[in-house]
């Protein structure tokens, strides 16, 4: 339970003695502002008779001083509409239904469009869990208006008309037809039903072309399995929310995982309900996002994830296919009891790019009979073929390429033989790079047929079987740029659009006489059609020594993953996503290795906190099959299998990049084989790296029951203040809950709308998503590393992330040292294999706000719907009200962050600030900024059902946030109708607010954690 156990969220916390963690509690930031540097332009200053900085320290913080003081905004001219369109109203949004689809991010989405700018994303929730979002599906939005997206087309790195870069590439594809060499066409997985239509036509047209698709992030491996056992090269679709045991071997399926978009369904499952949620058994070598989330976590090595799977096959089949033992094989057992004993309802899934794991793992799913497991509803979400990417490369070597087309990929970045891919190139008579940035693949390429952005091209896409989606262009492209479809039928001489190309396919065979118009207002269109499977036998003991004899153990073995912020780097140059801090390391701008404890004493690497809390880091130099990357950050870990270090993939860009975001090493360097397993050799060199990290960042650590959980045994056969224990207070000699206890007279909030937010941590699985919403919804502005490192970091809303110690007041008292230094001595010794629990925090919208009373000036006060409100205009930042608040969730502004040269990121230039909000004002220096519990959004839902003369329905309230959220964890709503659903979850018994002890009163409340561990 929450009160027996001890959390940090950093190593650091857990000495007693740190002069580090007793000066962050006691001042917000330990380092002088440097106020001489952001009050004002130095220079005018510094001529000035008197100073900004002595004119404050003269007259004071007075009601003058704010009135004298306070930025005024500058004027900006705007020019009305002399025709106004039909279907834009100044001052309303309108909303078009799409689709994302780039081989790494998929979803379909609706595009939040005012006066013809898309400025937000938002699910798409006719799609169910098609429709929900991820932190980069969010953040795509702002990739719109990057500044170093390419403006033209471009031939050998100089601008070309289009005209002229269409008879180059025509003159060249006839030639080369008539004397039949190859044309290859190498692109991404696109799931594209429209533009494989385009290609196959193509094809027909010149003879002798292949398509060949490259996924930087492969799942060949399993596409190559299910092939083999179905006759179809497609992913199964794994049910989780039909699951009562899930056992992951390497399946990060929370993250990017065979194209992700499982969040939805897993959390279905993780509700207690009936006393029943799934149990998730989580086995690997990295401390991935699901592996936080599983009730039980057993770190191995990567090689051990191979004898591991085998094991766990051979002890539900009672077969005896070759293997080695491992480690955890007494929990191999364990698992393999509970997959026997849910039969139907039991899943194995495994992240081994390998494809006799993958039929290891689809054959054990076949044994179980498993309904989890869906072959009959395959997923197209990746289409990627290693074996055919190697033929390529060697057929460009032997000169037996004519042309090469490549889009949606930037093979001179992602391969691991990048520079012999660039040198094969040369050797192509023709090279055209379909892209819209000069990527590393541009640079390499004769020609640059310039893409536009999805939010301004048409496109469909088949994620799954008898599900279609449509994507349509929210704004007129910014820039001279053409679809890589379009490209294709000017080349073959067609006169159609690719619109009319898409309406036309999917006229004669998609819609079976549906309405296009339909399809396209909703975004989606269900087709039933039938998908012929044929069951093929496989030789699984072949496929387990062939497993065995390719895995080579080692001293230290890397394991390469993708972060949710980043994935394989389509999205490096997007500050919003530089900025995120990671779920499980809480660090931001940066790329690490990372490594256990035990094996970073072993190396001698260390991680240190100065005296501002910032974190610093040893160095190293990695090692794998030749090639080297030098000056790797070290993170050491908590939950790192011991003998391995993770490396995530993504960073390292250099081309078509902002120098800001040209960080980290490409790890992509060290993906020998398309495997993500590397036997690797370690090596610390001299020197320090700085982090920005937000692990010390304003805690709260010393309050108790700041997360509350227990096991789902006790949460089915004990009473409620057993695991969620009400604070009491004594009140007239009586003990009370402390709700009833009161300072202030309680006015009447019965009447209107009093706003709710409830977070369910049992289904919150930290993806961040919410993060980049609330960036985007509310215009928060990007501070960079140096900024976030000196704990000045602007998000509105931040994810908590907490390790538990292994010691509970339970087990103290079984070992008989209850109470003793022993006890608390053990509670500070890091776990090497934690749990880990997560909390979204951001204002508490307290109706006891202890920020109200202290502010002079009345900036922040509480609003009758019950949201605590900032009038920036008032506030002159003494950060009273930040000192005052328990739950460090108050930001304040110390620098101009737009149009500032000194924050070179999207607001920092024209085409950046088109995503701005204008619905949220842009806030100037010197005022302080938290979470509104998105009033502009609430307060339009009351406009708009008052103009239509209607009570505002359940679910029509949102927040940026609870619109987000994939897994349905946060729901926003009004508790003074008594039928909405948040109004049902504040009674709910697994109910509790943040510090209630306090009395303060939050609007926000929280519902614990309920584990499924072996306990249960």
């Amino acid at each position: 339970m929450a009160s027996n156990k001890k959390y940090w969220r950093s190593v650091e916390e857990l000495k007693s003695d740190s002069p580090i963690v007793k000066n962050l509690m006691r001042k917000e930031f330990v380092d002088e502002i440097p106020t001489d540097e952001f009050l004002g332009d130095k220079e005018n200053l510094s001529q000035a008779a008197t100073t900004r900085r002595d004119f404050l320290k003269y007259v004071g913080f007075t009601t003058a001083a704010v009135t004298l003081a306070s930025c005024e905004g500058p004027l900006v001219k705007s020019i009305p509409y002399v025709v106004k369109p039909d279907n834009i109203i100044p001052g309303v949004a309108n909303y078009y239904a799409s689709l994302i689809s780039d081989g790494s991010d998929i979803a379909n989405i609706l595009v939040k469009v005012r006066e013809g700018r898309p400025i937000k994303i938002e699910p798409n929730k006719m799609a169910e869990n098609w429709g929900t979002t991820s932190a980069r599906v969010q953040a795509s939005v702002l990739s719109l208006y990057d500044n170093n997206r390419l403006r033209e087309p471009l031939a050998n790195g100089e601008a070309i008309k289009w005209p002229d870069l269409d008879k180059t590439v025509i003159d060249t594809l006839t030639s080369l037809k008539n004397s039949n060499e190859k044309i290859v066409i190498l692109t991404g997985t696109t799931a594209s039903p429209s533009t494989k239509k385009v290609i196959e036509n193509f094809s027909q047209l010149y003879g002798n072309v292949s398509h060949v698709v490259y996924d930087a992030l492969t799942e060949s491996a399993a596409l190559d399995a299910f092939e083999t056992m179905y006759g179809l090269r497609a992913l199964p679709t794994y049910k989780f929310e039909k699951a009562s045991v899930i056992v992951s071997v390497g399946a990060d399926f929370l993250g990017d995982w065979q194209g992700g978009q499982y969040s939805a369904t897993y959390a279905k499952s993780r509700v207690p309900v009936n006393g029943k949620m799934s149990k998730h058994l989580q086995f690997e070598s990295n401390l991935s996002l699901t592996g936080a989330n599983a009730d039980n976590r057993f770190p191995i090595k990567p090689s051990e994830q191979v004898y591991a799977l085998i094991n766990l096959y051979n002890a539900v089949t009672g077969n005896s296919l070759p293997s080695k033992e491992t480690v955890a094989d007494a929990s191999i057992k364990k698992a393999a009891d509970l997959l026997k004993q849910a039969g139907s309802k039991a899943v194995v899934v495994t992240g081994i790019q390998d494809k006799n794991a993958q039929l290891i793992a689809n054959a054990l799913n076949e044994f179980l009979k498993s309904e989890v497991y869906d072959i009959t509803t395959p997923r197209f979400v990746k289409a990627g073929n290693d074996t055919e990417v190697t033929n390529l490369i060697a057929d460009m070597t032997a000169g037996k390429v004519g042309a090469l087309f490549i889009y949606n990929s930037n093979p001179s970045y992602t391969l691991v033989n990048a520079d012999a891919f660039n040198k094969a190139l040369k050797k192509v008579k023709l090279s055209v790079v379909c892209t819209m940035s000069n990527d590393e693949t541009a640079l390499q390429s004769q020609l640059v047929a310039t893409t536009p952005h999805y939010l301004e091209s048409w496109g469909d896409a088949q994620f799954q079987a008898g599900e279609y989606s449509l994507m349509q262009p929210t704004i007129k492209q910014l820039f001279n740029t053409r679809q890589f479809e379009d490209s294709m039928l000017i080349w073959m001489g067609e006169n159609k659009t690719y619109y009319q190309f898409i309406k036309d396919n999917w006229t004669a065979s998609i819609l079976n006489g549906g309405s296009w118009n339909q399809a396209l207002h909703d975004g989606i269109f269900v087709n039933n059609a039938e998908i012929s499977l044929v069951k093929n036998e496989v030789d699984l003991a072949s496929s387990a020594s062939a497993l065995l004899a390719q895995t080579k153990p080692a001293d230290f073995e890397l394991n390469l993953y993708a972060k949710i912020s980043l994935g394989d780097g389509k999205q490096a140059n997007n500050p919003w996503l530089q900025e995120l801090p990671d779920p499980i390391t809480r660090t931001t701008w940066d790329n690490y290795m990372t490594v256990s404890a035990a094996d970073a004493n072993t190396l001698g690497l260390e991680n240190w906190n100065v005296s501002d809390g910032a974190l610093n880091g040893s160095v190293v130099t990695l090692k794998v099959n030749g090639v080297t990357l030098e000056n790797v950050p070290v993170l050491i870990q908590p939950g790192q299998a011991k003998g391995s270090i993770g490396l995530a993939v993504g960073y390292g860009r250099t081309a078509g990049m902002q120098k800001e975001m040209m960080i980290g090493v490409n790890a992509f360097a060290f993906m020998h084989n398309f495997s993500n397993f590397q036997t690797v050799e370690i090596e610390k060199t001299a020197g320090v790296h700085e982090f920005a990290c937000v692990q010390l960042q304003h805690t709260i650590m010393g309050r108790d029951e700041i997360i509350k959980e227990t096991i789902l045994e006790d949460y089915i056969n004990k009473p409620k203040e057993d695991w969620n224990k009400t604070p009491k207070f004594s009140l007239n000699h009586q003990e009370v809950p402390a709700d009833r206890v009161d300072l202030w007279d309680k006015f009447d909030d019965t009447i209107g709308h009093h706003f709710n937010l409830s977070i369910d941590l049992a289904t919150c699985t930290g993806c961040a998503a919410c993060i980049v919403a609330c960036h985007a919804e509310n215009n928060v502005p990007v501070v960079g590393k140096h900024e976030i490192r000196v704990s000045r970091d602007m998000h509105w809303l931040r994810i908590d992330r907490y390790y538990t110690s292994d010691m509970t007041n339970e087990k103290a008292k079984e070992e008989n040292i209850f109470g003793s230094g022993k006890m608390f001595n053990t509670m500070t010794i890091p776990s090497e294999n934690p749990q880990v629990a997560f909390q979204p925090v951001m204002c508490q919208h307290c109706n006891h706000a202890p920020c109200e009373t202290v502010c002079p000036v009345a900036a922040t006060s509480h609003g009758r719907q019950g949201q605590n409100q900032m009038a920036y205009n008032r506030c002159i930042g003494t950060r009273y009200c930040a000192n005052n608040c328990p739950y460090k969730v108050r930001r304040f502004n110390w620098f101009k962050y737009a149009e500032n040269s000194e924050f070179d990121f999207n607001m920092n230039n024209d085409l950046g600030r088109m995503v701005l909000n204008p619905d949220v004002v842009v806030r100037s220096r010197g005022v302080m900024e938290k979470c509104s519990m998105c009033l502009q959004k609430t307060q339009l839902s009351i406009l708009t059902a008052k103009m239509e003369g209607r009570p505002v329905a359940d679910g029509e309230f949102q927040t940026a946030c609870s619109s987000a959220c994939p897994t349905g964890s946060m729901v926003f709503g009004d508790v003074n109708d008594k039928e909405s659903e948040v109004a049902h979850l504040i009674e709910d018994d697994r109910a509790f607010h943040l510090l209630a002890e306090i009395g303060t009163k939050p609007n926000v409340m929280y519902h614990l954690k309920v584990r499924n561990t072996e306990e249960s």
